[in-house]
């Protein structure tokens, strides 16, 4: 059985490559425009391949510097709202447990508004460590829920200076400047970019 005339291009050639038939480089060695020591990259039919990923970059960004300075604020107010919250909620429980024995109305009308006072001054301790923890992972929701906290310690902080005395006013005047502070991190635009930034 005879293969062919070995000099045909159109014949059957077996496994010696003819004239008709594409050639590739030999196994090991690099194709036509490749350098030496570079493996050959698969790319797309006609495109060349992707250039690597950068290394040493997270994409993460960064929280702002104000915002970081509104936090540790949040942090400040909350020890400052839970002690206050904890002494007044105790002394005016000795407050009550005295007028209990003594069956004065007014005594225990007292105790129970400064109970009251002291549950709600921890609450919003409470809601101050949340904010400032949520800093980190919240949404537009923290954002926002920040901005009234901060108006209305602006608004509690004018009401102290209006009615306290000397060391009321020295209290109130801290009060507005921390308060501004959380007040201006949440409304400019770093702030609106870094809550509504992407989640990986």
């Amino acid at each position: 059985m005879s293969f062919g005339d070995p000099n045909n291009p159109y014949g059957q050639q077996g496994q010696q490559p003819g004239y008709g038939q594409p050639q590739g480089p030999p196994p090991g060695q690099p194709g036509y425009g490749y350098p030496q020591g570079q493996p050959q990259q698969p790319g797309g039919y006609g495109y060349p391949s992707p250039p690597p990923a950068p290394t040493g970059y997270s994409g993460q960004m960064e929280m702002p510097g104000l915002m970081k300075t509104a936090r540790v604020f949040l942090f400040i107010f909350a020890g400052f709202q839970i002690l206050a919250g904890l002494v007044i909620g105790i002394g005016m429980g000795i407050v009550g447990a005295a007028a209990s024995h003594s069956s004065s109305n007014a005594g225990n009308a007292l105790a129970g508004i400064g109970i009251v006072g002291g549950v709600l001054l921890v609450g919003i301790g409470a809601l101050s460590i949340f904010l400032g923890v949520k800093f980190a992972t919240g949404g537009t929701g923290i954002r926002v829920t920040t901005i009234v906290y901060a108006s209305l310690g602006l608004l509690g902080g004018l009401g102290n200076l209006a009615n306290g005395g000397n060391g009321g006013a020295f209290s109130a005047i801290i009060s507005l400047a921390c308060s501004g502070i959380i007040l201006a991190s949440m409304v400019n635009s770093s702030a609106s970019a870094w809550f509504n930034r992407p989640r990986y």
